[in-house]
């Protein structure tokens, strides 16, 4: 994207005549569109015996497993992690019987296109999978913007101090000290979480987010020493 300079995030902190310098701030924010997507599901399983249980959440997560395979998804971006298996237990009896067992299993899919994102969330939704926990977007161009909003951030300080300079009969010579603000790898993320985890009411929203994640927003920061003659 092309960056928008901020005025009012520009201000001048000092112009000392004594030492011959002149220190500004310059902002500058890009917007860059994501377009990788990372899906966590959840695999929720309830059953009246353990065996059952187990039996049916590993049916579930293989389907959905495969079905990532078929629509291109590698096996390396694919990670599970289990909750275990539980007891379910009615407290309001006097034996607090176990009445059944519940299983949960955590299906992380990563370094899915942007484009692909909506396809695969319905597909694996129909085969296995019963909860959408996160969808998470990334922007695998967010150190390139940064740059760019760097760079940018460094013109406008330079453009200040000329103006200032100007006006007191002086010129830039140089720069002497430069200090950067505001690189943040995490800003290269941005999250949609359902209503809890084995929820399948947020399905239909995340995929809807999964094709239209917005921006993500990329800030640069720079407080310049620039020298005058």
């Amino acid at each position: 994207g092309t960056g928008t300079q901020i005025p009012d995030t520009i201000k001048v902190q000092n112009m000392d005549a004594d030492s011959n310098t002149i220190t500004v701030i310059g902002k500058e924010e890009v917007k860059v569109v994501p377009d990788m997507a990372e899906i966590e599901y959840s695999i929720y399983t309830k059953k009246e015996t353990a065996a059952e249980c187990q039996s049916e959440n590993a049916k579930d997560l293989n389907a959905a497993i495969e079905k990532l395979k078929s629509l291109g998804v590698e096996e390396k971006s694919i990670q599970t992690s289990s909750y275990g298996l539980n007891p379910i237990h009615d407290w309001n009896s006097s034996d607090q019987a176990v009445t059944g067992y519940e299983m949960t299993t955590r299906l992380t899919v990563s370094d899915i296109p942007i484009d692909q994102a909506g396809t695969i969330l319905s597909e694996s939704v129909s085969a296995g999978v019963n909860g959408i926990d996160s969808v998470t977007y990334f922007s695998s161009g967010y150190d390139a913007s940064y740059q760019e909003a760097l760079k940018g951030a460094m013109a406008v300080a330079r453009a200040k101090a000329d103006a200032l300079a100007e006006a007191s009969g002086r010129t830039v010579a140089g720069v002497s000290h430069v200090e950067e603000y505001g690189y943040n790898p995490n800003a290269r993320y941005a999250s949609y979480n359902s209503s809890g985890p084995g929820k399948a009411a947020g399905t239909a929203a995340a995929a809807d987010m999964a094709v239209m994640p917005g921006e993500v927003s990329v800030e640069a920061q720079v407080t310049v020493d620039f020298t005058i003659q």
